[in-house]
């Protein structure tokens, strides 16, 4: 045999065993982790659960424990479908940030200027059980204030009832402008799914398109986000992990409901997008969301945002006189930035590991220590693969 077809031949070998020694490594460390966590289940203090481990390339262990219905034993699977709550916050602050990318936004121009309904908006200067006394604020909130909780615009609006899923965006987003501010802009940090919904507005008003179809066609299809969506379609219903809450007592699992959202879930004609908290996805596609974040907003050589919007997302966007370190659309903070759902699902990317952490259960609330199972999750899986 030539020596170069040797040489080739021996390379190739190395590759393959190499290939096959990381597989064998990561199937290990899947084990140890799901070990890790099923003993929750098995105390019915967790249900079950989907955890995803990745680096900047490529997904390092998929896995998931429990079940994804209790009372037809029906396993979680690592496709099953999570309502990710506000872990839609990021990809909202995304989809916006890729519009300053484009010169058509700038995060620090008012809000009016885009959505002309906010001119003259007020804020509480006094309030009692008794009156109410409105001031104009010191500076009118700007998209940066909308995206970074630091608004003064509330929660959500009085007309957002029973479930916050129930009007187009547009008709919540002009409530939020007839609604008082509760704080001058800049003052506080308080978490407002209005100030995101407004995010979500600007970009239909700026684009001339949908939320939903801005989101379809320049995040979710391009990276591979298959199954996100606000309107799972009858395939994807029967793949979402039931919701659970503590039993009578406290003590066990009893299956609930999503309490902000409108059943059926697929009723496209009286469920409207929620950028706050809306989406529905699966563990891999929150992967792919944070892999491009990880890379400075490129992913398989493709770019969706510049360095400059990733950094602005995940550094720091609040006053340094605050206590809660926010960026755009994410929790900041040491090395790592990320965001947590109404349900207990959370995601993150540590810098200093280089590893995302995906954690998507469906639980309002947990029975006995059910609340430690994300924590045994992290610190196995950081034991297994931190460089």
């Amino acid at each position: 045999m030539p020596q170069r077809i040797l040489s080739l031949s021996i390379a190739l070998t190395l590759v393959v065993c190499s290939q096959a020694a990381l597989l064998a490594q990561s199937a290990d460390a899947t084990k140890s982790i799901d070990a890790a966590v099923q003993p929750y289940v098995d105390r019915q203090e967790l249900a079950g659960a989907v955890m995803l481990v990745a680096d900047q390339e490529k997904t390092l262990s998929l896995s998931a424990v429990g079940f994804a219905d209790i009372a037809s034993q029906t396993p979680m699977k690592d496709d099953s479908i999570f309502w990710i709550a506000s872990q839609s916050k990021p990809i909202t602050a995304a989809a916006l940030m890729m519009l300053v990318d484009e010169g058509k936004v700038k995060v620090d121009d008012p809000v009016e200027k885009y959505l002309p309904e906010f001119q003259g908006q007020m804020v509480v200067a006094e309030k009692d059980g008794e009156h109410v006394l409105l001031k104009k604020p010191v500076h009118p909130i700007t998209v940066k204030n909308i995206l970074s909780h630091t608004s003064g615009l509330p929660f959500a609006s009085r007309i957002e009832q029973p479930t916050l899923d129930r009007l187009p965006l547009a008709d919540r987003v002009r409530s939020y402008a007839m609604t008082p501010l509760e704080f001058e802009p800049d003052s506080k940090y308080q978490y407002s799914n209005a100030g995101i919904n407004t995010a979500g507005r600007i970009i239909e008003v700026v684009t001339g398109k949908s939320f939903e179809a801005f989101l379809d066609e320049r995040l979710f299809q391009p990276l591979g986000m298959t199954d996100a969506t606000f309107w799972p379609s009858e395939e994807q219903v029967a793949r979402i992990a039931k919701s659970y809450k503590p039993g009578p007592g406290g003590s066990g699992l009893e299956e609930t409901t999503i309490s902000q959202l409108h059943y059926p879930l697929s009723d496209k004609a009286e469920r409207y997008p929620m950028p706050a908290g809306g989406l529905f996805a699966k563990a891999s596609d929150i992967a792919r969301f944070y892999q491009m974040l990880a890379n400075e907003g490129e992913l398989d050589g493709k770019r969706y945002l510049s360095k400059e919007a990733v950094a602005m997302m995940t550094s720091r966007q609040t006053p340094e006189e605050l206590p809660t370190g926010y960026g755009f659309g994410l929790s900041v903070g040491g090395d790592q930035f990320g965001h947590g759902g109404a349900y207990s699902t959370n995601s993150y990317y540590n810098k200093k590991q280089g590893l995302v952490f995906v954690w998507l259960v469906q639980h309002a609330g947990f029975p006995g220590k059910g609340g430690d199972a994300q924590g045994a999750f992290r610190n196995e899986a950081s034991k297994q693969f931190s460089k």
